[in-house]
This record gives structure tokens, sequence and C-alpha cells, in this order.
């Protein structure tokens, strides 16, 4: 496959760092949101032809150099037993694991669950360009786990989840392993059915202290990353609001790291292993603004991606819902057309 992604990936040298952005099937884009006047967000996840088409949209609509699975990191608990429902407000479970005195009980596999995903990487490989790469994903431990004990869809503070692993760290334990263990076999799954790189979002990285998700949460992302690799596929770590634990990121965890906008990329760049690449960081905010103030900040960053070859181009999260596809594309277009002095 010819791609400036994948050779990026591979540490080859290439004439600009590639560009992707994280949220980038839907949200922003109108022909997104024409296909969800017409059918529900478990619809389009669910159909073969649809997941494909909306996996594929950003590659017709921005140019992006990557496709990312249309897919949600909550399928991992909904495959063990935990009933998920997507609503207008958010993902719900029916019953969070706060209803339960000792939740790991359960947590009972039921790969069915996973299938459809499968068969929409086969969709995708059938129908997309040759030259498109295509990223699979799951969610990271501590993000998953703290999703699985929310009451409602607009708690982003987690409390409960986080009360939990403090009160009973060894019924965690018990959690984070059966996470871990079917994210691993789900990984995997998309290796089998061709991905070409794997990405781990550890969306609430910063819910717990540096040293404490060192401890309890990076060995349970490195066996998955691991998991991939050993396949022969590369990988991306991100570990959102990490911070200073960038420092724990070597070779032996992840090939690329991505970095949020709360860290400078030069700052993660002195921080993370040389021998692992970044991904990242503006701050998707940075696209309310006029696309004059978008470039003079793309032009900054035009030394840090001349100096560094191992560079992926991406925000520091995902697209906020009421971005202007058009920012986007010049993004894009602006990363392609500029002579970066490599």
């Amino acid at each position: 496959m010819n791609s400036i992604f994948l050779d990026t990936l591979n540490k080859k040298d290439t004439d600009r760092p590639p560009v992707w952005f994280m949220r980038q099937a839907g949200r922003i884009l109108p022909s997104y949101q024409a296909l969800k006047k017409m059918h529900s967000f478990s619809d389009l996840m669910n159909s073969p032809e649809l997941a494909a088409k909306v996996t594929l949209l950003p590659i017709n609509d921005l140019g992006v150099d990557a496709a990312i699975l249309f897919s949600d990191i909550l399928i991992v608990p909904e495959a063990l037993g935990m009933g998920l429902e997507f609503t207008e407000k958010g993902p719900i479970f029916s019953k969070p694991l706060t209803q339960f005195k000792n939740p790991s009980q359960q947590l009972i596999v039921d790969r069915s669950k996973l299938t459809h995903v499968y068969d929409n990487i086969d969709e995708i490989i059938k129908i997309r360009h040759e030259n498109t790469p295509l990223i699979g994903f799951c969610g990271g431990p501590l993000t998953t786990f703290c999703f699985m004990f929310r009451g409602h869809a607009r708690d982003v503070t987690f409390n409960d989840a986080i009360k939990f692993m403090y009160s009973n760290p060894s019924e965690s334990k018990k959690i984070i392993d059966s996470l871990t263990e079917l994210s691993i076999e789900y990984a995997l799954k998309q290796v089998e059915h061709g991905i070409e790189c794997f990405q781990l979002f550890e969306t609430y990285g910063g819910l717990i202290p540096e040293e404490m998700y060192k401890e309890l949460m990076l060995p349970a992302s490195k066996r998955i990353l691991n998991a991939v690799r050993e396949k022969g596929i590369p990988t991306i770590y991100f570990p959102k609001n990490f911070g200073g634990g960038l420092k724990y990121i070597n070779k032996d965890i992840c090939d690329f790291v991505s970095v949020d906008w709360q860290t400078p990329i030069e700052t993660a760049r002195y921080l993370v292993d040389k021998s692992v690449g970044l991904q990242g960081n503006i701050d998707p905010r940075l696209l309310y603004a006029d696309e004059s103030v978008i470039e003079k900040h793309l032009e900054s960053m035009i030394p840090f991606g001349r100096d560094n070859q191992d560079w992926i181009f991406n925000l520091g999260h995902g697209f906020l819902p009421d971005i202007k596809m058009e920012k986007a594309k010049f993004v894009v277009d602006w990363i392609k057309e500029t002579n970066w002095n490599r």
C-alpha cells in the first residue's frame, strides 16, 4: 500500500506529516448528518454497508490520509454482558456496575456483540481505495472502566468509578483484567480482518494520579498494545491528560503516542522516549478561529515538523460537533500544500 501514514508509522522519511483527525467519521460532516437523519447511531454501526460508508466519508470529504473504523469504545463492555443503548444524550448502560456488590461476577462474555465490527471491517476493506489505510481501535482500561460505572449519559466526573477503584481495589482489578482480556481478543480480531494500525483511546487517562495510572492501568494498556504489535501492526496510544506521565512511554509500550493539547508538542518530545513517534496535538477549539489565526498556528509547527519525521498531525482530542467542516478541510489542504523543509 502506498501510504504516507503507514510510511510515517514505519519510520520512513516523507516530505510532510500525514494528517487525520480523531472523530473525523461523523459530527462535522454534512454527509454524515444527512445519514443520521435517516438512520440511528446503532443502525450506522451495525450495518456493514452504512458503517463502511461513514468510515470512508472523511477520505472523500476532507482528504485525510487514513480512515478510522466507525464504532464505539463501549461495545467491549456490552460484549461483557452490559446492556447498552445509544440515546440522543449519549450511551447508557441499563445496569451500571454501581448497582452490584460484586460487579465482576456480572461480566459474562458474549462475543456475538462484536461480530458486526468484523463484518464492517471486511466491507471497508472491500470498497476502500487501495491506498487508504484503516485504523482500528478500542477504549483504554481506565476509560472503559469508568463508563461501566456511569449512571447517566452526561456524567463526565466518573466519581462513582473512581470511588469504587479506591475502596475496592481487588474487585476493580478483576474488572480491569476482564476488560483487558476481551480487549486483546477484540483487537486481534480487528487485525485478522485487515486493519493496518491500531489506536488505544485512553480518553480519561488524567482522572487518577499519574503514579496510580502507571501502577494499575499502564500494564493493561501495554498488554493490549503489545498483543497487536506482535502481529506486525503498528500501534498508537492516546493517554489523554497524562501530562508528566508521558515520561513513562517507551518502545516497550507503543510505536506512537498521541498527545493532547494541554502538553506542548515540544515538551512531549522531550518527555517521551525518542524511539516512540508522536501524534497530535492542536486544540480542536482552534478551528472556531478565523483561517488566518489557524494558519498562523500551523506555521508555528513547521519547525517541529521539519525536525521530526516521526510525527502524525492530529488534534489533541476529537472534533467538537459544531466545528465547520470547511475549517477542517482548510487544515488538511494547508498541511498537504505547505513546504515542510524536509
